[in-house]
């Protein structure tokens, strides 16, 4: 602990010298605009790094696209056994709803470039695997859209 105890049991906050050279923020509660924030990881993207800050906004980029493929997958075959689809099915379910947990708690970090790219990974992957842009014909529009339920709460 970096408190010490007064004379009633409570902790005293810790000197002001206690962190001169860490990088501590406070966690920011409304949307801020900058390069130094953190993202999922203690540290990471890093602080005043230009080029992790890009590779994050591009890792939930990713994330959000992969969260709209596996929502709009459909691997499964109708002839399959039950219990291996079933057992697929709920694979690719979990994993659906780790990233997509993932891109939440990225969004969470209330930066405004991380939650632009989240926006853009899930509405250019709904664009390439959801609309009917890509579809090969009107018929498709009515045929089993996914192996995975839709998300309730969009995520």
């Amino acid at each position: 602990m970096n408190g010490a105890m007064n004379m009633h049991g409570d902790m005293a906050p810790p000197a002001p010298d206690a962190a001169v050279n860490n990088h501590h923020m406070m966690m920011h509660m409304t949307f801020f605009w900058g390069k130094n924030a953190e993202i999922l990881f203690s540290g990471w993207p890093g602080y005043n790094n230009i080029g992790m800050y890009v590779f994050a906004l591009f890792v939930v980029f990713l994330l959000a696209f992969f969260v709209e493929w596996l929502s709009h997958s459909n691997y499964i075959k109708e002839s399959a056994n039950h219990v291996t689809a079933g057992l697929i099915q709920t694979a690719l379910y979990g994993i659906r709803i780790g990233l997509a947990y993932l891109v939440m708690l990225s969004v969470m970090s209330f930066n405004g470039g991380i939650f632009l790219a989240a926006i853009a990974g899930h509405t250019l992957g709904f664009l390439v695997f959801g609309s009917r842009v890509f579809k090969k014909s009107p018929l498709m529009a009515y045929a089993k859209a996914s192996d995975l339920p839709s998300m309730p709460c969009n995520c």
